[in-house]
């Protein structure tokens, strides 16, 4: 018979076992050890400096509760409800939307949805965008200035401490953040490639900036598209066609979500908050961007000088410039020099076109910034990290280049003689850092006396002479950055760092009322000279319980929600399924407390300050008369602020006149299921009875 040769079966031992292990301490140690030419600290470094951003932004995180409970509300209602999540409402019913497009709140409700409603799966999101950042501000620095600079910009990004603070709240500014980061990182390539594709994709960063922010993303724009257009290594014409692919990118990417918000019946979505003609294009243009312009916002709780003083320097002021402004004036330094060092380079010199996108980014956004007369918090400035934290790191390693000529030994003198002097007039607003600001005085001017010589100091003592200038200029932020940390923040209105004194908590005369959410805000428009009544106990006419512990705004509960008590949880809970909406409540801070308490819906009239025609009282009287709505919490909201909509005290007053007023839990509310039978009619529950 026929007889086949067969291989021998593989040896059970093969591939041989250290083979396997050597093979893969290879590939750790290639992935340790980072692209080639990168020295071998280049990649432990970044990853402990992720690592280390990541931990600082998480340590006591949930100290902050709910953090602005006006979009803990909103992920709440798209956990629930993907109606909800899709157009952001503020309750899963969908009775009105937040006053931002929603794409920060389909993160957060998606947390929420996987982790459970608490404040980590509110507020994780946002450190992780955080950490994402310094890791695409380190790698657009790296490209082209080395592993050093890149960590330097990174540091800057993460102890930056509007920075710290908005990268542990909920508000949108974090992912707007994040997605302007990535567009300019994104631009870096494109340039570098003369790629259309990679311009493409900073056309779609900026349409989800949109969704997140509306037109506030449109600041860095300038910057990177002037650097595309000057130096991208490619034809004139294939660039101003890259130009025009990512301008329709751009629309696209933010345009399929507005027009299917424009286009369906009024009917069958939420209304739009912030809007006066339930339209999402009058929120983008009037609201959210001429009228914080020009301070004409209709609806607004105030403008002009009520949100500070204009002008050059407003960065720099009393209550903003602890926030940002540590290192502005090097990183303006280091720009000029950086462009003037670059000024001869080719039309396609890298170097020059990333000083080009980033300095226009940070150049923008100041002066739009500095000049705005409508609402402006000093939480805004988050946006000028990324690219200041850029220009310092990228600036610094370009005159560091050049130590040895006086070009850059002198700009290191000054970019470190400037930060060090400037962090001590900064520390010297607050009464917590006496002898911190004398140490960085000191050691960023002797730093500086040393950066004019350094071409003549032993070179042992070089790096020591740079550790002492980035450490001249670091201890400023991140000692306010630490005070940051180890406090919560609540409210729509929160400030980095201690106390600097003075109206608002957050700043000294004349910078404004609202700062940090303490102290007096300015009056509302419409003749209104009284705050508004609100969040309280029982006799302030509103309010659901406890406020909330951290730092934040009240301004009776329209920048701030409170902590409704079990009484109130327990009657608003009972029987819940037999209402669309368990309760209602002027403005929607006050609604966002009883809803974040109870996860049940409760409906916000009025909108975010009470002054959105949202629901109109012969609405309301519908729904009332449908059973929808169970409870009406007494007082809370701005009403007509600024021209806005009476809507709510027409509410609030035929609401007073037709039914019972009950007391649950020390907070008054008017049961909409019990009409009053006579003028002396009233009851309570869990609580002194009101008469």
């Amino acid at each position: 018979m026929d007889t086949m040769t067969l291989a021998p079966p593989p040896s059970p031992a093969s591939p041989p076992a250290p083979r396997t292990a050597a093979g893969a301490t290879s590939r750790w140690a290639r992935l340790l050890r980072g692209p080639h030419g990168d020295p071998a600290w280049a990649r432990p470094a970044l990853v402990g400096l992720l690592v280390a951003t990541g931990a600082l932004y998480l340590w006591n995180l949930t100290a902050s509760g709910w953090a602005n409970s006006f979009y803990s509300a909103a992920a709440q209602a798209g956990s629930q409800s993907w109606t909800a999540m899709f157009y952001g409402s503020s309750d899963a019913a969908n009775a009105i939307t937040v006053d931002k497009p929603p794409a920060s709140l389909w993160v957060m409700a998606l947390s929420v949805r996987l982790l459970g409603l608490n404040s980590f799966a509110i507020l994780a999101p946002q450190v992780l965008m955080g950490v994402a950042s310094v890791g695409l501000v380190h790698a657009s620095v790296k490209r082209h200035w080395g592993a050093a600079a890149g960590l330097l910009a990174g540091a800057v990004l993460a102890l930056t401490p509007v920075a710290v603070l908005m990268f542990r709240f909920n508000n949108p500014d974090a992912l707007l953040v994040l997605l302007m980061t990535a567009a300019a990182w994104a631009t870096v390539h494109a340039v570098e490639r003369g790629s259309t594709r990679w311009f493409v994709l900073v056309g779609v960063l900026a349409g989800l900036g949109f969704l997140t922010k509306t037109l506030q993303v449109l600041l860095v724009v300038p910057g990177l598209g002037l650097a595309f257009v000057v130096a991208a290594r490619t034809t004139l014409r294939r660039r101003l066609v890259g130009a025009v692919a990512g301008s329709v990118a751009a629309l696209v990417s933010a345009g399929w979500w507005v027009a299917i918000v424009e286009l369906v019946p009024a009917s069958m979505r939420p209304y739009v908050g912030g809007s006066q003609t339930n339209s999402f294009l009058e929120l983008t243009f009037g609201y959210n961007q001429l009228g914080r312009i020009n301070g004409n916002e209709t609806g607004s709780v105030g403008g002009g000088n009520g949100w500070g003083e204009t002008g050059i320097l407003r960065m720099f002021s009393t209550s903003i410039g602890g926030q940002i402004s540590w290192l502005i004036p090097s990183a303006l330094v280091l720009l000029a020099v950086g462009l003037w060092l670059r000024g001869r380079a080719p039309r396609t010199d890298l170097r020059r076109a990333a000083y080009i996108a980033w300095g226009g980014w940070l150049v923008v956004t100041m002066l739009t910034f500095s000049f705005m007369a409508g609402i402006f918090h000093e939480y805004y400035t988050v946006a000028l990290a990324p690219a200041v934290a850029v220009l310092v790191g990228a600036g610094a390693v370009e005159a560091w280049e050049r130590r040895e000529q006086s070009i850059g030994s002198v700009t290191l003198a000054v970019a470190t003689a400037t930060a060090a002097v400037w962090g001590f007039i900064l520390l010297s607003r607050t009464t917590e850092y006496g002898w911190l600001r004398v140490a960085v005085l000191a050691v960023g001017l002797a730093a500086a006396l040393l950066l004019l010589v350094i071409a003549r100091v032993h070179r042992r003592a070089v790096a020591v002479i740079a550790a002492a200038a980035v450490l001249a200029g670091l201890a400023g932020p991140a000692a306010y950055s630490a005070t940051t940390l180890a406090e919560g923040h609540t409210g729509s209105i929160v400030t980095a760092g201690p106390s600097t004194g003075g109206p608002g908590g957050g700043g000294g005369p004349g910078d404004g009322g609202m700062g940090g959410g303490r102290g007096t805000p300015p009056q509302a428009g419409g003749g209104t000279t009284t705050a508004p009544q609100g969040a309280g106990g029982p006799g302030t006419g509103g309010g659901t319980g406890t406020a909330p512990q951290g730092r934040g705004g009240g301004m009776g509960g329209l920048l701030d929600a409170s902590t409704p008590s079990t009484e109130v949880v327990a009657a608003l809970s009972e029987d819940a399924d037999s209402y669309r909406w368990v309760a209602a409540a002027v403005g929607s801070q006050n609604a966002a407390g009883l809803q974040l308490g109870t996860e049940l819906p409760v409906m916000a009239i009025g909108g975010f300050n009470g002054s959105d025609p949202s629901p109109t009282l012969e609405q309301f009287q519908q729904y009332v008369e449908d059973g929808d709505i169970h409870y009406l919490v007494a007082g809370g909201g701005m009403g007509g602020g600024m021209g806005g909509s009476g809507s709510s005290s027409q509410i609030t007053t035929w609401v007073q006149a037709n039914f019972t007023e009950v007391t649950i839990g020390g907070t008054t509310f008017y049961d909409l299921t019990q009409p009053i039978k006579s003028s002396t009619t009233s009851t309570s529950t869990g609580g002194t009875t009101d008469v």
